[in-house]
Order: C-alpha cells, then sequence, then structure tokens
C-alpha cells in the first residue's frame, strides 16, 4: 500500500487516514467517524453505532494486517449517507467470514457491509465497507 497514488477527494465531504494498523490507533479513527456523523446530523443512537461499527471492522483489518503495516481508512458523507472503507495488507487470500460474531455485528449496526480481497503483487489487499444512512424524519407541517 506505500506505492499507491492518492485519490482526489472532495474536500467538503471526505477523509482519508494512513495510521500503523494497530489496536491502539482505534480510538482515533472512533472519533473521525464520530465527528463526521455529528456534523451530518447523525442522531446519537446512529454515531454510536457507526463507532462500534467501525471499530470492530478495524479490529478485523488490524487481526489480518501484515506485521508492522498501514490501515488505510475512507469516510465519506455523501447526502444521507456516511460511507466508511477499510484497507490492509495481508498475506491471507481470504476474506473475513461473515459467519462470525464480529460480521453479525457489523451487519446489525449499519445498513449495508462487505468484504473483498484482491492481490496487488504485494500480498492481498483486503477490504471492507460499510455504510449508514441518517433517518431522516418528515415532520407534518413543516416548512409549511
Amino acid at each position: 500500500m506505500t506505492d499507491w497514488e492518492p485519490p482526489s477527494l472532495r474536500a467538503q465531504n471526505e477523509i482519508e487516514l494512513w495510521l500503523g494498523a494497530d489496536l491502539a490507533h482505534l480510538p482515533i479513527v472512533r472519533s473521525v467517524v464520530a465527528t463526521l456523523a455529528t456534523r451530518a446530523d447523525f442522531d446519537l443512537d446512529s454515531i454510536a453505532d457507526l463507532r462500534l461499527a467501525v471499530d470492530e471492522a478495524c479490529s478485523t483489518l488490524i487481526t489480518r494486517a501484515l506485521p508492522g503495516s498501514t490501515m488505510r481508512c475512507r469516510f465519506a458523507v455523501q447526502d444521507d449517507e456516511l460511507r466508511f472503507q477499510g484497507t490492509v495488507l495481508s498475506d491471507s487470500d481470504s476474506a473475513p467470514s461473515t459467519k462470525s460474531f464480529g460480521w453479525r455485528v457489523l451487519s446489525t449496526l449499519t445498513d449495508s457491509v462487505d468484504a473483498h480481497v484482491k492481490s496487488n503483487g504485494q500480498g492481498h489487499q483486503v477490504d471492507i465497507e460499510l455504510a449508514k444512512r441518517r433517518v431522516v424524519v418528515d415532520v407534518p407541517g413543516a416548512g409549511a
């Protein structure tokens, strides 16, 4: 992953972090997703769900990462949805199990979650992507 060319980011709604693939960095990632969700007007329960889901996704990735490698975390807010993608290099060519307790947590806390692995010449790139939509409540008579 060290040779990747950073993609263009839309300054208003995308953030990308590169961190050592270490559990000690989880508070940083949780803080970023909570801040983005707060700014995007997610309710408190959804913010808590996102914090837990991103924590679980990153924990899963870190346990698969090559020792001393980097984890990339990308956050994007668009309309009423917050998307997260975490990526590490691994020596394993299998995706995280969708039958694990951790996967059950991810699928319960988010609106969508997916994982995939692809070989890239340096090892295997493991990605976990998730998304959560903000609940929009229509208030009768509002705006009238």
